[in-house]
């Protein structure tokens, strides 16, 4: 259901684009650049959404809807929210009215492939802060690699002000660290000092071995465990439930024994108490940091060490059409 609804809302949109829009839309799904993306400020290749009309925004909404879950949805949007914040900016324009909206200057949407065919195709959102990359391979749908970040990550001052972004991600990674034994505190804290950004960072492919080993989930108590759970919950909550749950399942069927929890940095939230962690395991890998600005200013990475890009799917699906 997903990726019919997927490819629908995707044809519907390139209908309703100029041919100038089509031009900066569209490119080969074995374009060399398919795999580079950022999460830094500045342009990359797509149509910006400021270009974008009313009735385009509200299919662009609608498909970051069908292949994100409620949560999801509205993480994708609180980014451009923060970047108002971030900028000073006027308050993010209502739905339907981003048409020309400065804030909306640093997002670039590109489908890849064509969605009307038989082949594997995708299409993704990327800007300052977000990256989503969705690929359909033969019915099935790959969701990472995904990007969430915020800046600021608490709202400090003005009529904001007390706004969190990406609240839960912060407070179950300090509620994880906080539940653990001090043996296994030791294990888990790996450094002192936090990292200056994610250790992946934008890499097309991610390396797991850059990252400690730290505490497996073999070693906690249920507890602990279910609030490990939790934490890995707001990363794969970001997709639709069934793009989820196929991760739940590749997480267990992978060995969730082995699920590594580590931690960098301070151990108590505060005002530039700069702070790391990752969560990764065979077939997941998850980082978030907040080390910038005072310790307010969060990236977080949910990445699929199988299935990135889709590359589980399309090699079975290479292998089928051989």
């Amino acid at each position: 259901m997903v990726v019919a609804q997927t490819r629908d809302t995707v044809l519907e949109l390139l209908a309703s684009l100029t041919p100038a829009q089509v031009e900066k839309i569209r490119a080969p799904f074995d374009i060399p650049d398919h795999q580079q993306w950022t999460y830094l400020p500045g342009p990359v290749p797509g149509l910006a959404l400021t270009e974008l009309t009313p009735t385009q925004q509200k299919l662009v909404e609608r498909l970051v809807a069908t292949d994100c879950s409620d949560r999801g949805a509205a993480d994708v949007w609180a980014v451009l929210d923060a970047e108002v914040v971030c900028r000073g900016l006027p308050d993010l324009p209502p739905s339907g009215e981003w048409e020309g909206a400065t804030v909306a200057d640093r997002y670039f949407l590109r489908v890849l492939g064509d969605p009307n065919g038989t082949d594997p195709w995708a299409w993704r959102l990327n800007g300052h802060h977000l990256a989503l990359h969705v690929t359909l391979v033969d019915g099935a749908i790959a969701f990472t690699p995904q990007f969430i970040g915020s800046n600021p990550a608490e709202v400090r001052t003005g009529p904001k002000a007390g706004r969190r972004f990406l609240a839960a991600e912060q407070d179950l990674g300090f509620q994880l660290l906080h539940a653990l034994e001090p043996a296994q505190r030791e294990i888990a804290v790996v450094s002192p000092e936090a990292p200056d950004d994610l250790l992946t960072r934008h890499d097309p492919v991610a390396d797991a071995s850059m990252l400690h080993r730290g505490l497996s989930y073999g070693d906690m108590n249920e507890d602990q465990r279910q609030v490990l759970s939790l934490l890995i919950g707001q990363y794969v909550g970001r997709a639709a439930g069934p793009i989820g749950l196929q991760t739940w399942q590749d997480i267990t069927e992978h060995g969730i024994e082995q699920l590594t929890f580590a931690w960098a940095g301070e151990t108590e939230p505060g005002v530039g108490h700069r702070h790391y962690y990752s969560v990764a395991g065979p077939s997941f890998l998850a980082e978030y940091d907040n080390t910038q600005d005072d310790a307010n200013h969060i990236h977080s990475v949910w990445r699929d060490l199988r299935n990135d890009w889709g590359t589980d799917l399309l090699a079975a699906h290479y292998a089928f059409h051989q």
